[in-house]
């Protein structure tokens, strides 16, 4: 992409954010509007990471994360980091409360019924959703044990963002970037009990 429409696009982001932080009516509208190409992304990203897949798509997911960013109060200082690791934060949890309402579920009289997917070893709806809250719990704690890289995670994995991009959103080198990447992938993978982080 060109660096001066990047850097229009940025500039335009960066207008909106500010009638947003500035509570102007139909903000969030026009920068859902404006964004909307960048939050399909990274709810396409959500839904494969997080297993949603079969339950909701890219555009209900986008939808039900711009109710909640709607329900919700940003802050005054809100910027494109904070606005696309909020719209994360939002889709990760909307994905989540889905996953738990599935667990929740009850099938049969207390009969354990085990279906021939389940039986051939393929992965089922449940056990994707139990991978899903685990996966969840553990971004939460590595959130509280490294902040910085709880970020790094969410702005590369579920926003889809580069080093480069990471580097330039968070003020710190690339370098720095890769090692928070290495350190919270070590840290995901051992809280999850060796399965890929």
């Amino acid at each position: 992409m060109d660096l001066s429409l990047q850097q229009s696009i940025a500039e335009t982001l960066d207008a909106l954010l500010g009638r947003l932080a500035a509570s102007e009516p139909g903000a969030l509208d026009a920068l859902v509007q404006a964004t909307q190409r960048d939050l399909r992304r990274i709810a396409h990203r959500e839904r494969m990471a997080m297993g949603g897949g079969e339950t909701l798509s890219t555009t209900a997911l986008v939808n039900e994360a711009y109710l909640k960013l709607a329900g919700s109060r940003l802050p005054a200082d809100v910027d494109r980091r904070l606005f696309f690791g909020a719209a994360a934060r939002v889709m990760r949890q909307v994905l989540v409360d889905h996953a738990r309402a599935a667990h929740a579920q009850k099938r049969g009289s207390g009969v354990v019924h085990e279906s021939l997917s389940a039986a051939a070893g393929v992965p089922t709806p449940e056990a994707r959703a139990d991978d899903l809250l685990a996966l969840d719990q553990a971004l939460d704690g590595l959130a509280q044990a490294n902040a910085r890289a709880a970020e790094v995670v969410g702005l590369r994995y579920f926003a889809g963002l580069g080093d480069a991009e990471i580097a330039g959103l968070l003020g710190v080198d690339e370098s720095t970037v890769r090692r928070d990447w290495i350190k919270a992938r070590g840290w995901l993978f051992q809280r999850l009990g060796g399965m890929p982080a």
